[in-house]
């Protein structure tokens, strides 16, 4: 029996998130294996009057490919992918993950030619810049284990989140645009963590599911040398198959001078791929409703009702500080009770308390106003 949750998300994901009109080419990159959604979209596809391209992967077989792979055999492959993106107006990409280190053991010098061609080529330079796009996860056993859920509590949590109606979030966010828009300083304080910093001239960009599902943040960037203070963290990160925990930064002059984890030299080594990985690149508050903790997932943790998260790393075009890095990495601070609570300043007024906005005009972003 078709599951109609299915139906809904495909549906979102065709006629909201990228909009597919007629006779435009949509590609759908399934890296997994779930041929009910892939038909669910692409009957979707067809709906619309669009045309239904497919493409099937596998991170068993893109790990074999890349392990004792040559250059030209992974610039050839960068070009066979570029060139049918270039064809396309619209991309769905999602992944069925089965297992997060899939790619553990892939050597250093590999993921860089897989970076350097497929990912800055085909993604980069030409998905992101020309085509209307959306990013996702599918629920898999391995996604239910890393949120600590069953299976089927899992299923329910992941289809609440991704086919809530996010028409409504995105009307909501504007009031917190316009806010921010009028900002120059922000504080941020937690438990270890007191943070300042301006945001005066970058725009403020709302992310409410038209490009990422799960959707729900508000994010802007720190003018580059203006961070001061510090900030700890209070969710693990899953990075390059490393899980971090305790991650503290030390701000001076827009740069962490100081940087502390349960590994101290491995994040440090991250920190020191080139000059912007030292600087941030984003600034963002979380929304979302339906996302409480962190599941060690960034499309999920980075979205998460009461949290902030503070990027080092690379800085999004349309809203550029300056900082180019390779790095790009959401590190998040939740702010409700559970985690200890915390205060958003701008410009000296308190607007977020615990997690929550008590200035009225923002009140609307709380989880009791976005979930009927």
């Amino acid at each position: 029996m078709l599951d109609s949750r299915v139906e809904k998300l495909a549906d979102i994901l065709v006629n909201y998130s990228v909009g597919v009109q007629p006779g435009e080419n949509v590609l759908i990159q399934d890296t997994g294996f779930e041929p009910a959604f892939d038909r669910a979209l692409i009957r979707a596809v067809h709906k619309a009057g669009g045309r239904a391209f497919h493409t099937l992967r596998d991170k068993t077989i893109d790990r074999e490919l890349l392990i004792d792979a040559p250059s030209e055999q992974v610039e050839l492959q960068a070009e066979f992918e570029r060139a049918r993106m270039a064809k396309m107006q619209c991309y769905i990409g999602y992944s069925a993950i089965r297992n997060m280190n899939a790619m553990g053991d892939v050597p250093g010098d590999k993921m860089d030619l897989y970076n350097k061609h497929i990912w800055k080529k085909v993604h980069m330079e030409t998905r992101l810049p020309g085509t209307r796009w959306v990013v996702l996860r599918y629920p898999t056993a391995a996604m239910a284990q890393m949120a600590s859920m069953s299976e089927e509590a899992f299923e329910r949590f992941y289809f609440d989140v991704c086919t809530m109606d996010y028409r409504r979030m995105s009307l909501a966010m504007d009031p917190l645009v316009e806010y921010l828009k009028h900002t120059d300083r922000v504080r941020i304080v937690a438990k270890g963590t007191d943070l300042s910093f301006s945001i005066k001239g970058l725009p403020p960009i709302k992310c409410d599911g038209q490009m990422n599902i799960p959707d729900g943040e508000v994010y802007t960037a720190p003018v580059r040398e203006s961070v001061n203070g510090v900030i700890a963290y209070n969710t693990p990160s899953e990075h390059q198959g490393f899980t971090y925990e305790g991650i503290r930064f030390e701000f001076k002059d827009g740069r962490i001078i100081k940087a502390s984890s349960n590994d101290d030299e491995r994040i440090n080594r991250v920190l020191d791929t080139d000059e912007g990985a030292r600087y941030v690149g984003e600034f963002a508050i979380g929304v979302n409703p339906y996302i409480t903790r962190a599941m060690k997932e960034t499309l999920f943790d980075e979205k998460i009702a009461g949290s902030i998260h503070f990027t080092p790393g690379n800085s999004y075009d349309d809203c550029f500080n300056g900082n180019r890095s390779a790095v790009h990495w959401d590190l998040v601070l939740i702010q409700t009770p559970e985690f200890g609570g915390g205060e958003i300043y701008f410009d000296d007024t308190l607007v977020r308390k615990d997690g929550l906005f008590v200035v009225p005009e923002l009140m609307g972003l709380n989880p009791d106003r976005l979930i009927d």
